[in-house]
């Protein structure tokens, strides 16, 4: 550990100093990482998901090294018609997680304000902003955004394009779920189908995107199936663990080896014993480097994420028939789009579905939408007698979050649920 910690400085450093260096070694801690994962596995921790963050740290590494191999996007852009031009889709949200990793993200968010950034912007946003725009991290050829959940999306993809050059497609995402609405954003997907065309100079494969839709379907139905099995099982896993998967379903679904992977993890959880500890319902983000989450939480058998509603943020049928109005459909009845009702009602269905013992509510700072709708959830946990714990905090940012003051709310909430 003391060697890794020793080249995540060097890395650091090399990175303020000079940028395209820095960016060199932190490709190569990423490949090393890969490495490590794959060949020296933790202790403790259930192989699915050893294999879910190897295949993460590939993603990332592979499509980082090849400029051409990627798009930009966030974490709701349509993956699905980037694997049908043979390409990645890599979220600036996600990408922001991993830079952390070099602890640079107070850096990146420092120079990003200096540069007129406004300090309210979510901080997966301003990490990213300042990564690019400091040289560190190069710019793709295209990036892919939509209007759904997040009001920093449009702002940051200007951003961008104004000082990097990156052309990109908004996709508007009506709040109405209807014919007309499925019609209007399926004509926004193939418009931007054609002018990928024209920038990236790659053909369009259709039949590669309704190969993607059929596994996507059966990916959902093995989804559903580990999350039953969760209820029972014992699973050990780290904070981090659900971040990739929530990676995995927005960045790789459509994809044979993400398929093969949930199906992977039914057959292992099956032969684990039963759970008897807690069972947790997480909504919303998850702040990943707490150390106090980590310590309850990483490969516990009191306390279990069960779900989380990012990760099952959608659970479309897709038409394969229709691949652009399938897609539409996806977005329209995303869980974060429109009001925080239908985001309710999504976590109500859930409760349902798995009941969780408790649920833990992340406030995101900067986040309006989730500080906002919190309290309207935990008044419907109150009428079902369903212990909720808000918690406040930063995602990215550690000066943001005061991990003093989530132990102190944390410890008290799991002594009463016990």
């Amino acid at each position: 550990m003391e060697i890794v910690e020793k080249f995540i400085q060097y890395a650091n450093k090399k990175a303020q100093e000079e940028p395209e260096k820095g960016w060199d070694r932190m490709l190569m801690g990423f490949k090393a990482n890969c490495f490590r994962t794959r060949f020296l596995p933790k202790k403790g921790i259930a192989a699915g998901y050893q294999k879910l963050e190897n295949m993460m740290m590939r993603l990332v590494a592979d499509s980082l090294s090849h400029k051409d191999s990627y798009v930009w996007g966030n974490i709701f852009a349509p993956c699905e018609i980037m694997h049908a031009f043979g390409m990645n889709s890599l979220s600036i949200e996600c990408l922001a997680c991993f830079l952390t990793g070099y602890h640079l993200e107070d850096y990146f968010i420092d120079f990003a304000q200096d540069l007129g950034v406004a300090p309210t912007l979510c901080s997966y946003h301003k990490t990213f902003v300042g990564a690019v725009t400091s040289g560190v991290v190069p710019a793709p050829s295209y990036a892919v955004t939509t209007s759904l959940s997040c009001d920093g999306n449009l702002n940051t993809f200007r951003f961008l394009q104004k000082k990097k050059g990156v052309g990109f497609t908004l996709l508007d995402v009506p709040y109405k779920d209807d014919e007309a609405a499925v019609g209007y954003l399926a004509g926004q997907l193939e418009e931007m189908v054609q002018k990928m065309e024209k920038v990236l100079g790659k053909p369009f494969d259709m039949g590669k995107l309704r190969q993607e839709l059929e596994t996507e379907n059966e990916t959902r139905k093995e989804l559903k199936k580990l999350y039953q099995l969760l209820q029972v099982h014992y699973y050990p896993g780290e904070v981090v663990s659900q971040l990739y998967l929530m990676m995995g379903v927005h960045l790789l679904m459509g994809k044979q080896e993400f398929l093969e992977l949930i199906q992977f993890m039914n057959k292992e959880i099956e032969g684990n014993p039963v759970f008897e500890g807690k069972k947790i319902l997480w909504v919303h983000l998850i702040p990943f480097y707490q150390e106090t989450l980590q310590h309850y939480f990483n490969s516990s058998r009191d306390y279990q994420v069960l779900a989380s509603d990012i990760v099952l943020d959608c659970d479309e049928e897709l038409d394969v028939e229709r691949p652009y109005e399938a897609l539409a459909e996806k977005l329209l009845r995303n869980v974060f789009n429109g009001s925080y009702k239908q985001k309710t009602k999504r976590v109500l269905e859930l409760m349902e579905l798995y009941r969780p013992d408790a649920v833990i509510h992340f406030n995101h700072w900067g986040c309006k939408q989730a500080s906002g709708g919190s309290i309207l959830l935990k008044e419907e946990m109150k009428k079902r007698d369903v212990p909720m714990l808000i918690l406040d905090g930063d995602g990215i940012d550690k000066r943001n979050s005061h991990d003093g003051q989530i132990k102190t709310r944390l410890e008290a909430f799991l002594e009463m649920l016990e």
